[in-house]
């Protein structure tokens, strides 16, 4: 009796590892949808959407990108967080709802542990741009200039919180300087007051900020990355030009709900991985001021355990406040 009922439950217990298999093997059977907590036309819906076509030709399904702006990414991210874990509801979004956010807000409908990471997309740095007429021509003269003028250099940012916001602010943190931050509603209005003069700097995307150096309109001082970004190698980084350490990598990244199975996470990071890994990609990326980099979904759980402690413990030290 007992050596039926232990063949039995052997079995069964077979039939649910062989089920659970097939399943894996089998996704996708039916489109998947990208959610972007972005609005569209921006340099992240770009990247969406070149991650979607590329997950469309390896995935052999429809990748159906959806803007779902508003609150500062939450609204998009909180609805994935409440999505099945099936793998069919996915999560393209920046490392701030996972980084930046938590800090910032302690009442997020979501929690990081809501999500199972997937896969880190591209990274990219930013440059510190200044209009032409700024009596600083490079990183240690503004430095210099904002000593002797205490609490009068203003730098804009796309809003509080924002990557190019707490960019300032640890270049003020680490040079011990006392400088004044103006948020915006994004990168375009602040950059238009950079180049009239109304600002006194400002960290924008390299590939959105060439165009006005090549216009004459804004002088680069520095890059936010430890080395040097391939799009802008002539300008010293932000360490070179005398904070050592200073590194500020943003990244995106993609991510599931949790509860999503283990097999169908590594499944859609293998495609993800040779999605950006694609030659005729690598030139878009680098075009575009990007970076890419193969990680596994422990790997982006890692760096967002790492990058969350440190932004953490400077918006403490500069209390930084959102509205």
């Amino acid at each position: 009796m007992t050596g039926t009922f232990h063949r039995k439950f052997t079995v069964a217990a077979l039939a649910v590892v062989l089920v659970g298999a097939a399943s894996a093997q089998e996704f996708p059977t039916k489109p998947i949808r990208l959610i972007v907590p972005y609005a569209a036309g921006g340099p992240t819906d770009g990247l969406a959407r070149m991650l979607g076509e590329g997950l469309h030709k390896r995935l052999k399904q429809v990748v159906v990108v959806e803007n779902k702006p508003g609150g500062g990414s939450i609204i998009g991210v909180d609805q994935v967080a409440k999505s099945r874990g099936d793998g069919y509801t996915l999560l393209f979004a920046t490392g701030a709802p996972f980084i930046i956010n938590p800090a910032l807000n302690a009442k997020l409908p979501y929690k990081v542990q809501d999500f199972a990471p997937i896969a880190t997309v591209a990274s990219y740095s930013m440059v510190l741009a200044t209009g032409k007429n700024q009596p600083f021509g490079s990183l240690p003269e503004l430095l210099k200039y904002a000593r002797s003028h205490p609490g009068k250099l203003s730098y804009g940012s796309a809003g509080a919180g924002t990557s190019n916001h707490l960019a300032g602010e640890l270049l003020a943190h680490a040079a011990g300087l006392e400088m004044i931050h103006t948020p915006y509603r994004g990168n375009a209005q602040a950059m238009t007051d950079v180049i009239a003069g109304n600002l006194g700097f400002m960290f924008d995307m390299p590939a959105t900020t060439l165009q006005h150096v090549q216009s004459g309109r804004v002088k680069l001082l520095g890059s936010t990355s430890v080395a040097r970004n391939p799009l802008t190698p002539d300008v010293p980084t932000i360490e070179e030009g005398g904070l050592p350490s200073y590194d500020v990598t943003s990244w995106c990244g993609l991510f599931a709900p949790a509860g999503t199975p283990a097999a169908v996470v590594q499944q859609l990071n293998r495609a993800a991985n040779d999605a950006m890994s694609d030659p005729d990609v690598a030139v878009r990326l680098q075009q575009a001021g990007y970076e890419f980099k193969a990680e596994t979904p422990a790997q982006v759980a890692r760096r967002i355990e790492t990058e969350s402690v440190g932004w953490a413990a400077l918006i403490r030290k500069a209390n930084i406040k959102v509205d």
